[in-house]
């Protein structure tokens, strides 16, 4: 369950509540019923050990791998001309 931290705007005492994502946000202090704003705290989450990074993005040495070959994307036909016909066109040779 994630922990939320609020500010008391009266008191000034850092809050931490141990809250459900569905649950409403705090709004007044447990210790003095004043207002309270909600803090934007650093994240908790952490990559450890393998897994994406380790596999993926790096190599024994600590230098990213080169990025694979992209396909190349075939490139359109020309538009057909008014009055050549399809004689001439290099979709209708391959077709």
């Amino acid at each position: 369950m994630p922990v939320y931290e609020y500010e008391c705007k009266k008191c000034m005492k850092i809050i931490e509540v141990q809250q459900k994502m569905a649950d409403k946000p705090l709004s007044n202090c447990p210790e003095c019923s004043a207002p309270v704003k909600k803090l934007m705290s650093m994240s908790s989450f952490q990559l450890r050990g393998g897994g994406w990074y380790a596999d993926g993005y790096s190599n024994t040495n600590g230098t990213a791998k080169p990025e694979a070959a992209k396909p190349e994307v075939a490139k359109p036909a020309p538009p057909c001309q008014a009055g050549a016909g399809c004689a001439g066109c290099p979709a209708a040779a391959s077709a």
